[in-house]
C-alpha cells in the first residue's frame, strides 16, 4: 500500500471510531476464516463493526483521540470492535469469547474511559438501551395502568350488584 492509501485508511478509521460508544479490542490469533466471518455477523447482528487492519496504522489513527489511552494494546494479530451503542459490542465479543477461546479480549475503551478485559465483561453484561428504554417504559406505564384500574373498579362493583340483584329477581 502507498502512502497516500495508508494516510486515507488511517483516516477513514478515525473517523469510524470517533463517532463510536464503545470500542473493543481483542486478539484472534488462530481463528480461521469462517469463525471470524460468524464473529463479524454476530457483532453486526448487534449494531456494531469488527475491523482487522496492522497495528501501525491502528495506533496512528487513534493517536490524539478520546481512544489513545488503548494504543498499548495493540500487539500481536489484533481486532477491532465498535458500536455505537455502549454495550452492543463489548457484549457480541464476550458472547464470542466465550463460545471460541481463540478471540481473548484485550480491552477496550467508553468515551475517555480506558477498560481492562473484565470491565469489558462487566460492560458486556448491562443490558442495552433498547432494553433499558423497554423497561423505563413499562415502569412509567405501570402508575397509568393501576390508576385506571382504580377508577373503574368501583363502576365495575355496581355492574356487579345490579346484575345479582337482577340474577336473584329472575330466579325467584
Amino acid at each position: 500500500m502507498d502512502r497516500a492509501g495508508k494516510k486515507e485508511l488511517i483516516d477513514t478509521l478515525r473517523v469510524s471510531l470517533e463517532g463510536t460508544g464503545t470500542i473493543v479490542v481483542a486478539h484472534y490469533a488462530g481463528m480461521t476464516v469462517a469463525q471470524m466471518n460468524d464473529f463479524r455477523g454476530r457483532v453486526k447482528a448487534a449494531g456494531g463493526s469488527v475491523k482487522v487492519t496492522k497495528n501501525r496504522l491502528a495506533k496512528l489513527s487513534l493517536k490524539d483521540t478520546n481512544a489513545a489511552g488503548i494504543i498499548d494494546l495493540f500487539k500481536g494479530p489484533t481486532l477491532v470492535a465498535y458500536s455505537q451503542d455502549p454495550v452492543a459490542a463489548a457484549s457480541a465479543a464476550v458472547k464470542y469469547s466465550k463460545v471460541n477461546d481463540k478471540l481473548v479480549i484485550l480491552g477496550g475503551t467508553m468515551g475517555t474511559t480506558v477498560l481492562d478485559p473484565q470491565a469489558v465483561k462487566a460492560l458486556a453484561e448491562l443490558p442495552s438501551l433498547d432494553e433499558l428504554r423497554a423497561r423505563l417504559a413499562g415502569l412509567l406505564n405501570a402508575p397509568a395502568t393501576k390508576i385506571a384500574r382504580i377508577l373503574m373498579e368501583p363502576g365495575a362493583q355496581l355492574a356487579r350488584v345490579v346484575q345479582a340483584k337482577a340474577a336473584k329477581t329472575d330466579a325467584a
